[in-house]
């Protein structure tokens, strides 16, 4: 049974969207839009050269796309992210295929890495913030005992639950963008 969220992509897609610095440009154009190789390397402090490097990779993958409207003259490039720029994934979709069980396996490895590195970055920040943020900040676990059907639905209604927020975003000075993930495994005390 495989979740209505989750869509099979290939190897080449899942190694683009898992390299640390792409990912980061991927959440600057989802999060601030467009944009195009010299603002983010200014949002990056990397290069322009490197950035166009990278930008070409996602763009080769297809998650993102030029969006030549936004261009002032030909030497202008914008990019966007693509229709397929949100993923969810198994590795027993890459199942019997070494090469796309390795890949998947890594890139699984650099997504968990990436969730950890913003709950390290808010500890490293959260000093910055008044208090409200700071009791704000939320995080949670329980053991569940599920079967594998509903492990599924808890993750669709979760789903639901995020995109209600993620298509109502909050406005106003105290407004500011938070870092949600959550991860539902089975595992062993």
């Amino acid at each position: 049974m495989t979740p209505a969220n989750r869509r099979s992509v290939t190897p080449s897609v899942l190694a683009a969207i898992h390299h640390p610095l792409r990912r980061r440009l991927l959440d600057l154009i989802h999060l601030d839009g467009p944009a195009t190789a010299s603002r983010l390397a200014e949002a990056t402090g990397e290069l322009v050269g490197n950035i166009s490097h990278h930008l070409k990779v996602l763009s080769a993958a297809g998650v993102i796309v030029e969006a030549p409207e936004l261009a002032k003259n030909r030497r202008e490039r914008w990019w966007k992210l693509g229709d397929t720029s949100s993923y969810s994934w198994s590795i027993a979709d890459a199942q019997g295929d070494p090469a796309g069980e390795l890949v998947a396996a890594t890139a699984e490895d650099q997504n968990l890495a990436h969730h950890v590195g913003k709950v390290r970055q808010w500890f490293d920040i959260r000093y910055e913030f008044e208090e409200p943020w700071v009791r704000a900040a939320y995080a949670t676990e329980r053991w569940l005992t599920l079967t594998p059907e509903q492990l599924v639905e808890l993750s669709e209604r979760i789903e639901e639950l995020v995109l209600e927020y993620h298509d109502n975003p909050a406005e106003g000075e105290d407004a500011h963008r938070v870092f949600f993930f959550a991860h539902a495994v089975p595992a062993r005390p």
